[in-house]
């Protein structure tokens, strides 16, 4: 749906430091990536993230973990994509992938053993949790009409969102040349919706919805800051969305067979190991240094719906993808020069 050396809690390594930013002031911020799993993204809880002065060994395992972590990621959006064309309902989907994120968040928790669960901040600990099963459903709903590149494309303009958010609710300041950045995206996701040509018509919706919704999650993670261990949080995130949808999911249930619960499960099981490789990810080198690798992810999106779906992505739907991807990296960039800029000026100071 998750800080440099010097500054991680030695007692409690995995305790959230501006987890999942987007757009975060320090440099252990992520920048683009994978977005809308519920679980991640970049896509992504990003945890206790080192400095850009890591060993090479840790920035090439960082690397190597979060390529594994998309791939894992597109098979589980592949998995939701066949869920989808066998007739299930986007939130009987959600639901199933939600418990097995709950039995992984409950692993996590017994793995901490003497871990304090009861959140600091509770009622933004349940806000996020629905923003983050919003942002899973949306996902999900908007595969039974668009490809998935085509839907993953279109969710990689959340940096975009949270800029915005962060101004309106962060009260975060942001340049011009951030501000172009975000105009970009979001001419890139018009090349991909194309409005007015029925190419993708309002299926589009879900998968904006859904970068919205992620956006929200991570500026509401931010608000809550240091004071919940990542274990906590996880498990809050993960019982609140499962809440949320055992509510909702009588009222949709399609009887499944044990194919689909098979595929269900694979979906939920890839998206969680692929969010805990993320975890590990980010402890490895800085949100900057591995953030831009998260985009390989629609190179595997792209294969795996050819192989599975025989769906091949148009150009403007390529065209529109890079204007969104170059978008996102210029933002790492940014983000990077204004890191160097602070870390000189208070040395200066």
């Amino acid at each position: 749906m998750r800080r440099p050396p010097g500054c991680q809690d030695r007692r409690h390594p995995t305790r959230i430091v501006n987890a999942e930013a987007a757009t975060t002031r320090r440099e252990c911020s992520i920048q683009g990536g994978t977005t809308r799993h519920g679980f991640r993204p970049a896509g992504t809880l990003s945890l206790s993230a080192t400095t850009t002065d890591a060993a090479p060994e840790r920035v090439l395992r960082g690397v190597l973990l979060i390529i594994a972590s998309v791939i894992l990621f597109s098979v589980s959006d592949a998995m939701s994509k066949l869920l989808r064309l066998h007739g299930l309902p986007a939130v009987e989907i959600a639901w199933i992938r939600y418990v097995v994120f709950v039995l992984f968040a409950l692993g996590l928790a017994w793995h901490g053993r003497a871990l304090r669960l009861w959140p600091k901040r509770l009622p933004l600990q349940l806000l996020r949790g629905l923003t983050l099963v919003g942002s899973a459903v949306l996902f999900v709903a908007g595969l039974g009409q668009l490809q998935i590149a085509e839907a993953t494309a279109i969710t990689y303009v959340s940096p975009g969102f949270v800029t915005a958010l962060s101004i309106l609710f962060l009260g975060e300041k942001v340049g011009i040349r951030r501000w172009a950045a975000v105009l970009v995206g979001f001419i890139g996701v018009m090349i991909v919706i194309r409005p007015g040509s029925g190419a993708i018509q309002m299926a589009a919706v879900f998968p904006l919805a859904s970068a919205l919704c992620w956006a929200a999650t991570i500026v509401i993670t931010r608000r809550m800051g240091a004071g919940d261990l990542t274990e906590t949080t996880v498990l809050w995130s993960a019982c609140t969305g499962f809440a949320v949808l055992s509510l909702l999911v009588p009222f949709v249930y399609v009887p499944v067979g044990l194919a689909e619960l098979g595929i269900g499960l694979l979906h939920g099981a890839c998206a969680s190991v692929g969010q805990y490789l993320v975890i590990i990810a980010y402890r490895q080198a800085a949100a900057s240094v591995l953030a831009p690798f998260s985009y390989v992810q629609l190179l595997f999106s792209t294969t795996l719906g050819w192989l599975i779906f025989a769906a091949v992505p148009d150009g403007g739907t390529l065209l529109g993808a890079a204007v969104i991807i170059a978008s996102g990296l210029y933002t790492v960039h940014r983000e990077r020069v204004r890191a160097r800029e602070r870390r000189m000026q208070g040395r200066a100071g």
